[in-house]
């Protein structure tokens, strides 16, 4: 990616509030490693599509995988698609209804999703999601076998034509509503990790990476 004010294509220039664009790498990388999920807008003969699906970063790249006969994984090697990703952090309540706003951070990845189509990088790309979802993790769980990775596709899609906007701050009344009688400011949310909860048949103690979940 560009540096802070330069989009770095045409269909990824910020338009609506513009002030919110960020373009940085930084920026960027920060969004998706916050995420489990994305959704990916593609089109088909059938329509338009917007499927949610588990994503991780390695570097300048954005990775999913699916089963080999996933309808969107096919497709994605034929045109270009749209990834999407959004963390909603407050309600902000203004004095009228008109400027009532959210506080989110938001990116825009566009371009054409590639196979990983090495055997040892789609491996390593496999255990690297593992251990985004929980560090630790893919050393203590059965490794994938040959046939689970033979029905395995994993694709990556580059992160340099991407639009990120974020908003934080209080509400941004009119002059003229300043004086309107209604509470005003922001509304927050965040992330919550709860404590882990084992499965009925798991008679093991639940190792350091398990117990730190909640802290993390």
């Amino acid at each position: 990616m560009n540096d802070h004010t330069e989009a770095p294509s045409a269909r990824t220039r910020v338009r609506r509030v513009a002030t919110n664009a960020h373009y940085d790498a930084a920026t960027l990388n920060a969004i998706i490693d916050a995420a489990y999920l994305c959704h990916i807008a593609f089109t088909d003969s059938t329509g338009a599509h917007c499927i949610p699906t588990a994503c991780w970063r390695d570097g300048a790249y954005l990775y999913i995988h699916g089963s080999n006969g996933s309808r969107m994984l096919k497709r994605l090697q034929e045109s270009d698609a749209c990834v999407t990703i959004t963390h909603v952090d407050g309600l902000v309540m203004a004095r009228s209804a008109f400027s009532h706003s959210m506080n989110y951070r938001s990116a825009m990845i566009y371009g054409r999703f590639e196979v990983v189509a090495d055997e040892a990088a789609r491996r390593k790309a496999m255990e690297d999601f593992m251990e985004q979802l929980l560090p630790g993790r893919q050393a203590e769980v059965r490794p994938g076998s040959d046939k689970e990775y033979a029905a395995t596709t994993v694709m990556r899609i580059a992160l340099d034509e991407a639009a990120c906007k974020v908003r934080s701050g209080g509400p941004k009344d009119d002059e003229e509503d300043l004086s309107w009688p209604a509470w005003a400011g922001v509304l927050p949310f965040a992330q919550t990790r709860l404590a882990p909860v084992a499965d009925a048949a798991c008679a093991i103690e639940a190792p350091a990476h398990v117990t730190g979940w909640q802290n993390g």
